[in-house]
């Protein structure tokens, strides 16, 4: 990792109409090179944080400086470095793919041939089909072209695979690495947990306006009391037991749910004959007993209490 700084957030706050308070006191730092993964439950400040970073949006107080500048004194030079893909971007469906990508060439000083970015993100076979005519794939691969012309230093994208199906995911994955790869720095929101397992180089998870979590995926996993989960469920509805697995070897944590039991264990193999003992001694029975790595999504509702995808 480089340990050039690309953005900084200092105490940063929206208030909207002096009364809800979006985002409240939130800390981040983005290093070069990095893949920054924004992560949190609908309503938890992100989008307006994100909106501040890219310059759409002014905030109530706080300090943001992104690659040096700020949104006060540098916009024209800020909007030169940085490439923006969001949500959803509304192309125009009567141009062509390579219209568009020229189109958006055209806004930027130091652009790149709208060729080389076809040819990069797999379009230059489509460069001249209209945007209408394009799958969900495709339109999300053109809308992060748009981006990538201005040839930014900065990549935001905002939950850059929301619809897609499992191929157009990697291909969008793909090119993340690769702009990564080439010295880009990236700043990602996702809704999918295997995504910023998978992409994400560091991650911060808010809530409520302010960062509850922060650190590599393997740190955050790590701190939910152990790298293995072992879920069951008993026959009969038994006591709760909740004291009862907390005493078994090697549990890190204890979460029931829906009568699922979920133990949070470092070592399973010490952890699941004990469980099997203690159930069989008071004569009860598992009706399913399942063991799995802990993940990002563990991580999540530990924090918040809910999952990430929750409409």
């Amino acid at each position: 990792m480089h340990d050039q700084v690309v953005v900084r957030c200092k105490d940063l706050r929206k208030t909207y109409e002096g009364k809800v308070e979006a985002v409240r006191g939130l800390d981040l730092t983005i290093y070069a090179g990095q893949c920054f993964g924004l992560l949190g439950p609908n309503g938890a400040g992100k989008t307006t944080t994100i909106e501040i970073l890219e310059g759409l949006l002014a905030a109530t107080s706080g300090e943001v400086e992104i690659l040096g500048h700020t949104w006060k004194s540098d916009s024209r030079a800020l909007r030169e470095m940085i490439g923006i893909s969001l949500q959803e971007t509304r192309l125009s469906e009567k141009l062509t793919v390579r219209e568009t990508v020229e189109l958006f060439a055209g806004f930027y000083k130091q652009s790149r041939p709208a060729e080389e970015v076809l040819a990069e993100l797999s379009l230059t076979e489509k460069a001249d089909a209209r945007v209408g005519k394009l799958s969900g794939g495709q339109k999300q691969r053109l809308a992060i072209a748009t981006a990538l012309v201005s040839n930014p230093q900065l990549l935001f994208l905002d939950e850059p695979t929301t619809g897609l199906d499992p191929q157009s995911r990697r291909e969008v994955w793909d090119i993340v690495r690769r702009f990564q790869q080439s010295g880009g720095t990236v700043l990602l929101t996702t809704h999918y947990m295997d995504e910023a397992e998978r992409l994400c180089d560091y991650i911060s998870i808010i809530d409520h306006g302010k960062v509850i979590a922060a650190g590599t995926p393997a740190e955050l996993i790590s701190g939910v009391g152990g790298h293995h989960r072992v879920e069951f469920a008993l026959e009969a509805d038994h006591l709760d037991g909740g004291e009862l697995w907390r005493q078994l070897p090697g549990v890190g944590g204890v979460h029931q749910d829906a009568g699922i039991t979920a133990l949070t264990v470092e070592e399973p193999h010490l952890t699941i004959p004990a469980l099997l003992a203690a159930v069989n001694q008071r004569g009860w029975k598992l009706s399913q007993l399942t063991t799995r790595q802990s993940s990002l999504e563990d991580v999540f509702v530990n924090l918040t209490g809910r999952h990430l995808r929750e409409d």
